[in-house]
């Protein structure tokens, strides 16, 4: 009997999907052994692709607090069986799961899909990913999901390019090389490479070793952990709760406090950024075991 696999995921401009798929590939070429279904996650009112700059900021209160939209219900071939492995694919808005992926893991449809099931998520983000990680965690512990393996593909120049890349592709939906920037996002080779991983997974399923597959991931640069990234997301979750409560709570002075929103992340990225890095460098020598640990706990799938 062929074993079932699920493929859940969200995407606006197809990277996701790419990635997802790529992954999803060795257990397609063993067309034999499994059954690979593929779960597009859909909102009843989607979100804009390219964003206008006023609705991507008017996003960030509810993205961050987590607040869920309406999502269409996943097609009765997708309900209607119960898998042996989900590919959790996912992106971060704000520091947080996106909300698509948020309102599926919220709807009554989740725990029907991950209950009891093994889960390895895959997420393509600009580089902040670790701390979304450790919330999406909660989730799939609620819904008695089991998380047997993570891997992150990130956007790999520096934070300070990323930032514009992303910003020029989100607005005007340009993700290839223009000027001076390079492309926007995970680049297509590790795109395309991203089926070696999918390699490991299956392997580990088919000898039913799937304690061991973390680290095998781990070992072949599935996770990548930047001390420093970790230590801005970490300022930038204590700023985030205090904007977003501000802003949800003081609905009628909404529009004000997203455009002062907008100015203070521009400052916190261009300004307060360097600063962080400058006290994380100084302190590196002082806090290197702690950072190594930390380190260590990111790049698994445990919860503290």
């Amino acid at each position: 009997m062929k074993k079932n696999i699920l493929v859940i995921y969200y995407t606006q401009s197809g990277q996701l999907e790419d990635i997802m798929k790529n992954v999803a590939r060795p257990f397609e070429d063993k067309n034999e052994e499994y059954e690979v279904t593929y779960y597009h996650i859909q909102l009843k009112k989607d979100f804009p692709f390219p964003w206008s700059s006023d609705v991507f900021f008017n996003t960030f209160p509810e993205s961050y607090l987590q607040i869920p939209s309406e999502i269409l219900p996943p097609p009765e071939e997708v309900l209607n069986k119960k898998y042996d492995l989900v590919l959790f694919g996912y992106q971060v808005w704000y520091l947080t799961p996106s909300i698509p992926v948020i309102s599926f893991l919220k709807s009554g449809y989740a725990e029907g899909l991950l209950k009891n099931t093994p889960v390895v998520t895959i997420s393509g983000t600009r580089n902040m990913w670790m701390l979304s990680q450790e919330k999406l965690k909660v989730y799939l512990k609620k819904l008695d999901a089991k998380l047997v393996g993570n891997i992150a593909l990130v956007d790999r120049h520096d934070n300070y390019t990323s930032v514009l890349t992303i910003l020029r592709w989100m607005t005007t939906g340009k993700k290839e090389k223009s000027g001076i920037l390079p492309a926007a996002g995970v680049s297509d080779q590790e795109i395309k490479g991203a089926g070696k991983y999918g390699t490991i997974i299956e392997k580990h399923f088919s000898e039913n070793t799937m304690e061991t597959l973390q680290p095998d991931l781990v070992k072949n640069g599935a996770v990548e952990i930047r001390a420093f990234l970790v230590r801005v997301e970490k300022v930038g979750n204590k700023i985030f709760t205090v904007w977003s409560n501000l802003i949800i709570r003081k609905k009628e002075k909404r529009p004000l406090l997203i455009k002062f929103f907008k100015v203070y992340l521009m400052a916190a990225i261009w300004i307060i950024s360097p600063v962080v890095l400058v006290l994380h460098l100084l302190t590196t020598p002082i806090f290197w075991f702690k950072r190594k640990k930390q380190r260590e706990y990111l790049q698994g799938i445990n919860l503290k």
